[in-house]
């Protein structure tokens, strides 16, 4: 214990604005814990039962209830208000962001950037850049914990879960699965290195030849014979995916749903789930057909399909076009 540190490492932009939460709801339960013990103690020595004195009726405070119940109200507010604000500010990427896709099994990560390059239970991130965590389960339920950037994020089988951070400090640092995920949950562990941008660039540049992933979903999305339906030039029987992420669609039941990594995943592997207005389910699923690396890049290569310069996005115009497909 002698070379354990009080307090862990702070190397990421979230450090400050966690620890500084934490410390508030520590000193706020101290406080709180020494005035309520005070009182408990003050109180029994002065009121204790004495030989010859006979208890006396003590009528209530309504002010001092009213005080008791209100003041710790306030906290609980400034707690819940701190909490919320990291929790959706973590949980917004910023544009721009670099995307990372995490795949996490019984008992590793696998981790693919968007230049190819593929790493196990090894993550290699810029030094102050914004990094955006796209994440899935193929088994059970896993949970990616990086303590010096105070993250920590649930992985689940079936859909995608997002997390950024900012790395402030370059180094290596410990990841951990959080959540129990089977005999070998011990073992899954791994490291974030954070390299100066010039550094992190000629790793990416180095080693071997590797295919951006949205070539590599270009190429799956060809052999899928996804290209017969999804024309670009919207006369397909299904919608036109150009410009598509990142903008609302219109289903069949009026509804108006965003195109993000969740929706284009779930339009891969359930395409009769959210159908686009004007168009039919005759689309297959691909459940069971593709492997989660072929499905990541799938959804990268539809999130770089983006429209020439002046064109008019295709979102909308797709929901009102009168075709004969569902995705």
């Amino acid at each position: 214990m002698g070379n354990t540190p009080f307090w862990p490492e702070s190397a990421s932009n979230w450090a400050a604005s966690v620890d500084g939460l934490y410390i508030f709801l520590v000193v706020v339960s101290l406080v709180m814990c020494t005035l309520i013990f005070g009182a408990v103690a003050f109180l029994s020595a002065k009121y204790r039962r004495k030989p010859g004195v006979q208890p006396v009726a003590i009528e209530g405070s309504h002010l001092l209830e009213i005080t008791w119940s209100v003041l710790p109200m306030f906290f609980f507010f400034a707690f819940f208000l701190g909490g919320a604000l990291v929790y959706f500010h973590e949980r917004t990427p910023p544009q721009g962001a670099t995307e990372v896709y995490v795949v996490a099994k019984q008992w590793m990560w696998k981790l693919e950037h968007p230049e190819g390059q593929r790493e196990i239970n090894t993550l290699h991130v810029p030094l102050g850049q914004d990094v955006k965590l796209i994440m899935t389960s193929m088994d059970t339920i896993h949970s990616f914990y990086v303590p010096a950037f105070r993250i920590k994020q649930d992985v689940l089988p079936g859909r995608y879960s997002i997390l950024w951070f900012r790395a402030t400090q370059a180094g290596t640092y410990h990841l951990f699965c959080a959540e129990y995920c089977g005999t070998q949950h011990s073992g899954m562990i791994g490291s974030v290195i954070v390299q100066p941008p010039a550094e992190y660039q000629t790793w990416l540049n180095g080693g071997s030849s590797s295919i951006p992933l949205a070539q590599t979903g270009e190429k799956a999305f060809a052999e899928l014979g996804c290209v017969t339906c999804h024309r670009s030039d919207s006369q397909g029987r299904g919608p036109m995916l150009t410009g598509i992420y990142g903008k609302p669609v219109v289903l069949e039941d009026g509804r108006s749903v965003m195109v993000d990594e969740n929706y284009l995943r779930e339009s891969i592997l359930d395409p009769g789930a959210k159908i686009v207005a004007g168009y039919k389910p005759v689309m297959p699923t691909f459940q069971g057909i593709i492997s989660e690396e072929q499905l990541a890049a799938l959804v990268a290569y539809v999130k770089s399909l983006t429209p020439p310069a002046g064109a008019p996005g295709s979102a909308v115009a797709q929901s009102a076009t009168p075709a004969k497909s569902d995705k």
